[in-house]
Order: structure tokens, then C-alpha cells, then sequence
């Protein structure tokens, strides 16, 4: 079988305008990581607007988004606390999306405060277009724990926490972005969720972790970035040669308890 060559597509523009040049039902898997309206600076833009404006801007992109996809496609989103039930209520009740699945991401480590627990996860929503929602489990096992008859020891399915620590400020791989994401927490949601050759659009690329991943797979992404500098340096890191993935589930590298001892001849 021939490899798929994957066609990188980068596009620098408000993710609404250029999303609405793109052909309708002509994507199979977006994965969106939106401003959380913390206040947080992007470079060319801070993201804070009045709860209203939010709410609008929201719409506006999911609206965008829903259009997009396939029939069958998924959809996960990123978002903070403050807005993720109004989001997961938009998705299921105005847009008619199937909620799959509330991931949460735990990862490891963050800010303390002395005041309320530390906040320690991310969480993600999965909502596909129609009740068919591609999953590939076998793609995305973790070993078993324990060695059991009944078990598929092919691996587990890796279940709705997931475990990715940060891109730490002092990693080789952390790049001058305020939310990057690791590049495994990625490499979980395409596999499981497309196939090679998908098209995969991500309408707030950031850094380009999802462009990135999804060309390592071979898969064809489309991303939109507003901030000119992060294009380029999604474009940088595109061209670089792959190695391995910046982050890893560390239950990936366990092995069986309990396995049945080897009985001579056997």
C-alpha cells in the first residue's frame, strides 16, 4: 500500500470568515481548542469579552464547524470551566451534535493556591455528527494491567481521564504559546477518531500541535491561526523531522502482572 502523502494546509485569518470558505461536509474530524475567555494574550489579541460576546463568538464557530463536518464525523473541543455546560448544552441542543463522551484531562501538574484546590485537568467534549461516530480502539490501547483470560490482551480501552503531563515552560519542545497542548493527547483523539487520509480541521491551531500530528499520521489538516507568528510557527515545526511524539501515557510503557509462567516445552 502506498503511504498518504499528507497535504498541509495553514491558514492565517479569523477562524468564522475563513471556515466560511471551506466546502460544506468536507472534513471528518475537528478538533478545536478555542480561547477559554480568560484573558489570556495571544500576541495579536487578548482573549476577554463580555459574557454576551462570548456566547455570540461561540455560535458563530460551532455554526461554522457543525457545516463542515461529515456525516458520521467527530468533533472535540477543548474548553475551561466557566463555559464548558453551556458549550456541551449549545452542542447537543441548538446544533443537534451526539455527545460521545466528557474526556478529562488530567495533567499532573500545574499552579498551587493556597485558597481552593489546585485545578489539576482540562476537559474535552466529544460530540459527533450523527449516532455512526468512527472508533478506532484498537488504534489507541494501553497495556493491560493485569493479566486476566477475559481481559483482550491486545490492551485496554484507555477510558475518559487521560493522563498527559504539560509541555513544561523549561521542555525542548515548549514553544513561546501560552496553551500549547502535548502532541500523545493529540496522537489519542486521531487515531481514534479518523482514519489516514482524513481531513482534519483545527479553526484555532495555536502552535500547530494538531497540524503536526495529524501529518505525522498521515492524515491531511487544515488549520486556522489568526496570529501571523504562530502560522510560521506551525509552519516550522511541520517541516521538521519526526522522532517521536513530545508526551506519552505513562501506562504505555507498563507490562502484565500476573502473566501465566511459561511450562516447559510449551
Amino acid at each position: 500500500m502506498d503511504q498518504i502523502v499528507p497535504k498541509n494546509i495553514l491558514i492565517c485569518g479569523d477562524a468564522v470568515a475563513e471556515m466560511g470558505k471551506l466546502k460544506t461536509e468536507s472534513v471528518d474530524l475537528i478538533i478545536a481548542d478555542p480561547p477559554y475567555n480568560l484573558g489570556k494574550n495571544y500576541g495579536n489579541n487578548i482573549d476577554l469579552k463580555d459574557r454576551e460576546d462570548y456566547r455570540v463568538f461561540s455560535e458563530n464557530w460551532v455554526r461554522e464547524a457543525v457545516r463542515l463536518l461529515k456525516p458520521g464525523g467527530s468533533f472535540y473541543c477543548f474548553m475551561g470551566v466557566k463555559f464548558i455546560a453551556r458549550l456541551y448544552l449549545m452542542l447537543e441542543e441548538d446544533f443537534n451534535l451526539i455527545p460521545q463522551g466528557w474526556i478529562t484531562w488530567h495533567y499532573t501538574q500545574g499552579m498551587g493556591r493556597k485558597r481552593g484546590f489546585s485545578p489539576r485537568h482540562e476537559d474535552i467534549l466529544w460530540f459527533s455528527k450523527g449516532e455512526d461516530a468512527r472508533f478506532n480502539l484498537d488504534d489507541v490501547r494501553v497495556p493491560q494491567k493485569y493479566y486476566r483470560k477475559r481481559n483482550n490482551m491486545a490492551g485496554a480501552n484507555p477510558g475518559d481521564v487521560w493522563q498527559f503531563s504539560h509541555v513544561h515552560y523549561c521542555a525542548a519542545e515548549r514553544l513561546p504559546h501560552p496553551t500549547q497542548k502535548p502532541e500523545a493527547l493529540l496522537e489519542r483523539i486521531i487515531k481514534a477518531s479518523s482514519n489516514p487520509g482524513d481531513v482534519i480541521l483545527d479553526p484555532f491551531l495555536g502552535s500547530g500541535t494538531t497540524a503536526r500530528v495529524a501529518s505525522v499520521l498521515g492524515r491531511q489538516p487544515i488549520g486556522i491561526e489568526i496570529n501571523p507568528d504562530y502560522i510560521d510557527m506551525a509552519n516550522a515545526r511541520l517541516k521538521e523531522p519526526f522522532a517521536t511524539f513530545d508526551s506519552t501515557d505513562p501506562r504505555a510503557a507498563r507490562q502484565s502482572k500476573d502473566l501465566p509462567k511459561e511450562t516447559p516445552g510449551g
